[in-house]
């Protein structure tokens, strides 16, 4: 999630990260896999073109929403191994669990908008992204328990040799 729901700019939130991944990665192997723009659902891929101008980042073109999708994925970056990629998503049935279903290292977000920045966004898909961060880590046993296993990585070590968090702490010491 860059933006705020169906919009082309870019949240201040995301800017510096999108800025960061762009600068250590190279923009052609940054993309946004989107459920809407880029699928069929998106006439002639205009939403995906678009998004493209203003963001200067590719959209995958893909049939199939994620969970699906992976041969369009593996094609766009030239790679035959996902476990080389990492999906970074706000949505864990969706975005993290494509992830995780191939292998790949997943970044999960909390979303960028709130109240009215989030006025444009699917109403079911805000209820259900609500649902499924409350459910996975909320302050019950289930969440806590979900908190405890995290699937292996091909290449990460894990959280304890190699801390992937961000904490605000971190984040005001690397922006000043």
């Amino acid at each position: 999630t860059l933006t705020a729901p169906y919009g082309l700019d870019i949240h201040p939130d995301a800017n510096d990260g999108l800025q960061a991944a762009k600068s250590v990665f190279g923009t052609e192997n940054v993309a946004i896999m989107s459920n809407s723009a880029g699928t069929m659902d998106d006439p002639d891929y205009e939403d995906a073109r678009r998004i493209e101008e203003a963001l200067g980042i590719a959209v995958i073109r893909h049939n199939e929403k994620k969970p699906g999708g992976l041969p369009e994925v593996l094609a766009h970056f030239n790679v035959d191994d996902p476990a080389t990629l990492c999906m970074v998503g706000d949505r864990l049935l969706t975005d993290v669990v494509f992830g995780n279903l191939y292998g790949m290292l997943t970044v999960h977000t909390m979303p960028l908008c709130k109240g009215s920045e989030n006025s444009q966004d699917n109403t079911v898909a805000k209820v259900i992204r609500s649902v499924e961060n409350i459910s996975l880590y909320g302050n019950w046993f289930g969440g806590r328990y979900m908190l405890t296993k995290r699937p292996q990585h091909k290449f990460w070590p894990g959280e304890e040799e190699c801390p992937l968090r961000m904490t605000p702490e971190a984040s005001s010491s690397s922006t000043g």
